[in-house]
């Protein structure tokens, strides 16, 4: 039997200027789920996206979505794709497991939390208080360039992983710290600014978008102390749960937040097309 894809749609042309397309996967023609792929909003018409990829469950274990991903793969290169990427829940299964056979590899993880109804207390000595304006500025500058090298340390392009973190924090922070719903903090430890904390407050589900210790500072517990006082904000806001994202390789921030009972939801995958 042959597993082949047959597009269900022209190729589409969306207004945030990525196109898509979505197939059936099919055994002799026969229909027997979907994919959607697409390309990404920052990196371009060079990065493909696996948007989705469904099998029906009388067809599955049987190989069909590894011809569906390969077949996927053969379309994006037709479309000019350099890279293709993914994002699959975290539970051990078939998704996980068909992209790491298939060579992908694991870029970073969601992460999340829920919270309880009383706000963690900081460790004595520690205290919180907001961002100044004199801060930010030098703060901003040295988040951006950051969170560019390490895209680039996993296989980004030095121009498209500055131009993902000029977008990124143009949309989540267009009024720096007047942004609604964002909050900046400068930790001290006995008078020293050891950390600073970048975190959103929307809806029931809090967000961890930045938490850095001042280098000389490290090794302290002040990383805990600063995800304490994510918690304590999150949980005096209302939130629910807190979220937060890790790139692969970070052992210690991987295993504070373990620590801390964060568990992984899901994983994004990237594959480099030759």
């Amino acid at each position: 039997m042959t597993t082949t894809l047959r597009p269900t749609e022209p190729l589409q042309r969306n207004p945030d200027g990525t196109r898509s397309r979505r197939f059936h996967v099919c055994v002799n023609s026969r229909p027997v789920g979907e994919v959607h792929l697409g390309t990404d909003p920052v990196f371009g018409d060079a990065v493909a996206r696996v948007v989705s990829l469904r099998i029906d469950e009388p067809d599955r274990r049987r190989g069909r979505g590894t011809v569906a991903a390969l077949a996927a793969e053969e379309v994006a290169r037709t479309w000019g794709c350099r890279r293709i990427e993914a994002t699959v829940p975290a539970e051990p299964g078939t998704p996980l497991s068909l992209a790491t056979a298939l060579g992908y590899v694991a870029r970073n993880r969601s992460m999340e939390k829920a919270l309880g109804d009383t706000p963690p207390a900081l460790p004595d000595g520690t205290r919180a208080r907001p961002m100044t304006e004199e801060e930010f500025v030098p703060w901003q500058a040295s988040s951006s360039e950051d969170y560019a090298q390490e895209w680039v340390r996993r296989g980004v392009p030095e121009a498209e992983a500055r131009a993902k973190a000029a977008s990124d924090q143009a949309a989540l922070l267009p009024y720096g710290l007047a942004t609604e719903d964002m909050v900046l903090s400068v930790l001290e430890h006995e008078g020293t600014v050891v950390g600073t904390l970048w975190l959103a407050l929307r809806g029931e589900r809090a967000y961890v978008y930045d938490v850095e210790t001042v280098p000389a500072h490290r090794g302290r517990g002040h990383g805990r102390s600063l995800m304490l006082l994510a918690e304590a904000q999150a949980t005096a806001a209302g939130n629910r749960a807190l979220g937060l994202n890790v790139f692969a390789g970070n052992t210690p921030a991987e295993r504070l937040y373990a620590s801390l009972g964060y568990t992984t939801t899901s994983y994004s995958l990237y594959k480099p097309l030759m």
